[in-house]
Order: structure tokens, then sequence, then C-alpha cells
């Protein structure tokens, strides 16, 4: 029997692989539900029951005791994102044998005050110097009103910046795609995992775990 766990994009598996290592747990990472040339997961809860409906043979099976979700709050809160996802277990446990009905099924959704997403908590966890990252505050004020990023791609873009100008030294900026991307950042000491905005996620993954 395993537990698995399944995230919404490429970055919330990087991110959520080195909170799992960090934390020393034992948690398989399911395949994302999006794919990493998106820019944004349309579609991400559709998606989720697709990736519900995969898993049947090895529910069947008895591979899988528990299953954890974890989706972003985005715009629609906390509990409008539960709602939905509990929605897409529900259609999966319909398709079960009552014997397989006592699977548990653990969600948590990534959020600050009750929204956002995964750049929102890490923008909030950054632990270095952020001098660069800070000056695009001053070019989103300076844009016309029809140009303003809206929070999430203003949060998206600051990771970016952040990630690439603030914490790449010189050498690793000549090979950026390679030493500044996502992956390679959250194995960089860059964030701060031991945040109080994590302690609910690190419940969530031990309990998983």
């Amino acid at each position: 029997m395993s537990n698995l766990l399944i995230l919404e994009s490429e970055n919330d598996k990087f991110f959520i692989e080195a909170l799992v290592k960090y934390l020393n747990l034992d948690i398989e990472l399911g395949k994302p539900i999006c794919n990493i040339d998106e820019y944004e997961c349309i579609g991400g809860i559709s998606r989720l029951s697709e990736r519900l409906k995969a898993l049947t043979t090895k529910i069947l099976k008895g591979d899988i005791d528990k299953i954890g979700i974890i989706f972003d709050a985005d715009k629609v809160g906390i509990e409008d994102r539960e709602k939905q996802i509990q929605i897409e277990i529900e259609k999966l446990k319909e398709n079960l044998d009552d014997d397989f009905n006592d699977i548990e099924f653990k969600i948590f959704i990534l959020n600050k005050n009750g929204f956002g997403e995964l750049e929102t908590v890490l923008k909030h966890i950054k632990s270095k110097d952020s001098t660069i990252a800070d000056c695009l505050n001053a070019w989103q004020k300076c844009l016309p009103n029809s140009e303003k990023l809206n929070q999430k791609e203003f949060d998206k873009f600051w990771i970016q910046i952040y990630q690439r100008y603030d914490c790449c030294s010189k050498r690793e900026k000549k090979r950026a795609g390679e030493k500044c991307n996502n992956e390679i950042s959250f194995t960089k000491d860059i964030y701060d995992l031991d945040n109080v905005i994590l302690e609910d996620l690190k419940i969530f993954l031990r309990e998983l775990g």
C-alpha cells in the first residue's frame, strides 16, 4: 500500500518535493494535472477528474491507501475549491466497489489569507534579498491600467525575477535556463521552509506520509 499525492502543476511538484525532502517523508508524487508549458492551468478541475479515473485500477488492486490532492485557492477561495475537488472525488467513488470506498482522500489548498496560489506563498516565504524583484512594484505602478498585470501574473513574474536576478550568481545567469529555473531554485536556500505559513501544509504532508 502507498500514499499518492496529486499536484496541480510541475512547479507545485518541485516545491513539494523540496518540502517532503526537508521533512524526510516518504510520499509518491503523482503526475501533475497541468502541463509545464501552460502559463495558467486552465480546466484544472476537469483534468483532476481524468487523473482520478486513471487511478481506478491501482485502487482496485489495493495499491493505494491514501490520496492527497493539493490545488491552488486562486480567486475562488479555499471553500469553493474544496467543494469542486470533493465533487470529483464523489464521482470516482461512484465507480468503485463498496469495499474500496473507504480509501482516505485528503485535500489541501495552497493559499495566503484564503486566496492565491503557490507563487503567492513563495513570495511570502522568500529568504534572500529581493531588491531587484521588488523594483517590479514601481514598474507595475507606471503601467497604463489596461496593461497592468493581475495579481496572479505579477506574483509569477516576481518569483521569476527573484530566482534569476536576486538569487543567481553571475556565472549561473549565463546558463539561466539550467541554473535559475524553478526546479533548481527549490534546491537552493532561497525560501524559508520554517515559515509559519507552511505549518498547515506540513501537518497535511506528515499525515499523508
